[in-house]
């Protein structure tokens, strides 16, 4: 579609909107500010392009530091004890904030509060940061006050404006309002205010309106001056000051009539996309209010559902529980009967009482065959309870054990009843996985917003270096071994094999329901274990030039200040020198491995290994640099530099920069291997620099691999003299940045 078509189909919508047939009372929900859930009242928009009322801002920045704000101020939060002032109109306002008459909630004049200008934005709950002028910085949005202005009128329509000038009983009806005045005219007062000829008879008129809006929109960090140009980076109107030395020195910026003409074409097109689908949205709409009814009653019905399980689980505990408590009552009567039994039993022992009182009286019995008649029975008794004396039992065991319920299983069933449904599968985050002889696997939860108990991370072994994933390798070869439970969204898996392809899957439980597993991801492990070291400042480091940070896993080249004072001296630009940086722990025996990151806009790097006892004998024995014999290979010419120069260097070093790995051109003196074409041709020798580059030093073979280290193909190869003890070592020249990795640095920063 061409320009002046975008063009023409524009100018019809906004014929459509002005006739009406957009009503403007149908765009409410878009004129409300998402804090007071008011119409906006001089809406100021935020870095992130959403709009709320200014004393909405004012009152968020008072919410978050109402201890450090003066209890004088002008504004006090909803529902404070201190009396709301009403606020004065926008310009007042603005003529204080500029003035410094009133500062930015937060911080007043002479205290040591610091000043803290940071809100949460309502609309997208991102952290906005108003930068050291505050509310001052914003721009008020002319454009959404004149649409609810509109609204108002609209809303208000029998409600006229009056004239400004006239004076009761004469009160007229407005007809203008004039945009340089900032005041409404009945016919009358404007022909006597703005008389012909003069220069009010030039100013802007419009119909009866009570919002005056500036004609011209000013810069707010520069008060003087007009915003004449849109900053493409910080999406947002800027004047020429500001793109000179201001905030946006170094951005993007186009011309306010360029960027006018592409925001107005993009906005003419998306409504009129709208507008064309007019019909599916309404049949869109149509599915959505099914969708709202289906889920109305499939709630309803979930509840009815859920409802009749629990009073059945009532129900069912309800009979258990009316049973052991009938049981529990049977056994305690009788028991206490027995009891009872056994306590009258004794008091019969007592003297005058019971069964001693009977003997009693039996002896008094003179006749001796009525005596031994009742005698004997008596005595049988009496043994008894003697007997029973002796060895005392209660007939009955007050305690009721057998009572006492264990319900610890059937409550972890209840709370296991899982009311969520199974969760979504979480994924596996290759950006942040890292994967050695031990692998860091890190993944993302699914965005169901419901908690889940643990994750299980399984892996399998899919082959070794001389394997397809298809074939056997061992008993452990294809058998998926699950981790232990994990309770965060990353784990350590340890005891990989080198070389070897590896698959990984997660899953997530909640209330002990699992979800799918996630898609399985494979990675490669290195050839060796990882090596761990951090950049070393003590051998030949230049601190001019290279900068390391304070973990000392990242170094950076500058040009350096002696470079930067002789600057008005230097009419050519030419770097002369590469500046080397060797690791802190060396390698006397074995394979080891390590991996890096290259700043992709790096002007020469250099990465490798380096012989101390070669160091040694190059920093103590200088040559002559200035000759062409010793000039540095700089990765970019044929490769024809001398055997002898070759042998006398400490380091081995493959060459990046610009976005590029170079291979080296094989020389007689060392056996070398790649992984690209025949290496005669030069275009065949330059490959994209990859993300992460490996190193391999396999010290007893005497070689050195260079590997992409995300994909583990080894990019070039070659043979290294390994005399002495052999130092990871990178060189530096023009701009550039080394970051090694985050588990070749972990181990040794926990000391």
């Amino acid at each position: 579609m061409s320009d002046s078509e975008d063009m023409t189909e524009f100018a019809s919508i906004v014929e459509r909107i002005e006739r009406g047939e957009v009503p403007i009372k149908n765009i409410e929900r878009e004129l409300i500010c998402p804090i007071c859930k008011e119409l906006f009242t001089h809406p100021l928009i935020l870095p992130c392009q959403h709009s709320v009322c200014h004393k909405c801002v004012r009152e968020l920045l008072m919410l978050n530091h109402e201890d450090s704000f003066d209890a004088g101020s002008e504004c006090s939060l909803p529902g404070s004890p201190r009396s709301r002032v009403p606020s004065p109109s926008m310009e007042r306002l603005d003529r204080l904030v500029r003035s410094g008459s009133i500062s930015s909630p937060g911080w007043r004049r002479g205290s040591v509060t610091p000043r803290v200008t940071t809100i949460p934005c309502p609309g997208c709950q991102h952290d906005i940061d108003l930068g050291e002028r505050g509310i001052s910085m914003l721009f008020r949005n002319f454009t959404l006050e004149s649409i609810v202005e509109r609204y108002r009128q609209a809303a208000r329509a029998a409600v006229a404006i009056m004239c400004n000038i006239c004076k009761p009983p004469q009160l007229q009806e407005a007809t203008k309002s004039c945009m340089d005045c900032k005041a409404s005219y009945c016919n009358e007062c404007f022909k006597l205010h703005h008389p012909w000829g003069t220069p009010k008879a030039q100013h802007e008129y419009v119909g009866p309106t009570t919002n005056f809006r500036p004609k011209v929109l000013m810069c707010p960090e520069h008060e003087m001056e007009k915003v004449n140009m849109y900053c493409e980076v910080c999406k947002r109107p800027v004047c020429h000051l500001c793109k000179l030395g201001g905030s946006h020195a170094n951005h993007k910026v186009t011309s306010m009539s360029s960027a006018y003409k592409i925001l107005k074409e993009k906005l003419a097109k998306s409504i009129h996309y709208l507008i064309s689908k007019e019909d599916q949205v309404r049949i869109q709409i149509t599915d959505l209010e099914l969708l709202i009814n289906q889920t109305e009653e499939n709630g309803q019905l979930a509840e009815r559902q859920a409802n009749e399980h629990f009073e059945r689980l009532f129900e069912t505990l309800q009979e258990r529980k009316s049973e052991m408590l009938r049981s529990i009552e049977q056994s305690r009567n009788r028991r206490l009967d027995q009891l009872k039994s056994q306590v009258e039993e004794y008091q019969g022992m007592l003297e005058n009482s019971g069964l001693v009182g009977y003997a009693q009286e039996v002896l008094k019995e003179t006749d001796q065959s009525c005596f031994v008649q009742t005698a004997k029975q008596l005595h049988v008794r009496i043994q008894k309870a003697t007997e029973s004396l002796r060895t005392f039992h209660p007939s009955a065991d007050p305690c009721f054990d057998e009572f006492v319920l264990d319900t610890s299983r059937e409550e972890t069933l209840l709370k296991e009843i899982c009311f969520g449904g199974v969760p979504d599968p979480p994924l596996i985050d290759l950006s942040q996985s890292r994967v050695y002889n031990e692998a860091t696997i890190c993944w993302r939860l699914s965005d169901d917003h419901l908690p889940t108990d643990h994750h299980m991370l399984e892996y399998r072994r899919l082959g070794g270096p001389s394997q397809s994933p298809s074939q056997e390798d061992g008993e452990d070869s294809g058998v998926w071994r699950a981790t232990d439970r994990v309770y965060g969204p990353s784990t350590v898996v340890c005891d990989l094999e080198p070389d070897s392809l590896y698959s990984f899957r997660v899953r997530s439980c909640r209330n002990s329901m699992f979800s799918p597993y996630s898609p399985e991801v494979t990675f490669h492990t290195p050839p060796a274990p990882a090596f761990g070291f951090l950049f070393s400042d003590k051998c030949g480091f230049s601190t001019e030039r290279l900068i390391l940070n304070k973990r000392r896993d990242t170094v950076e080249s500058v040009a350096g200040m002696a470079f930067l004072l002789a600057a008005e001296r230097v009419q050519t630009g030419s770097y002369i020198a590469l500046d080397y940086i060797i690791g802190d722990t060396g390698i006397s025996q074995g394979r080891h491995y390590w991996a890096f990151k290259v700043e992709p806009q790096s002007y020469m790097v250099k990465v490798g290994v380096a012989s101390d006892s070669k160091l040694l004998e190059w920093f103590h024995n200088p040559r002559d640099t200035s000759s062409p014999r010793y000039d540095h290979d700089s990765g970019h010419d044929s490769g024809s530099e001398d055997t002898c120069y070759e042998l006398s260097q400490p380091f081995t070093l493959l060459t990046l920069g610009m976005g590029k790995l170079f291979i080296p051109k094989s020389s007689s003196s060392s056996s070398v291997s790649t992984a690209t074409a025949p290496a005669g041709d030069p275009g065949n020798r330059v490959l994209p620099m990859p993300q992460r580059l490996g190193v391999c030093l396999d010290y007893d073979a005497c070689r050195v691999y260079f590997y992409d280290a995300d994909t583990m193909r080894c990019l070039y190869e070659r043979q290294v003299d390994c005399s002495g003890t052999m130092y990871p070592a990178f060189g530096l020249m023009g701009s550039g940045k080394v970051q090694l990795e985050e588990f070749i640095t972990a181990k040794r920063l926990t000391f």
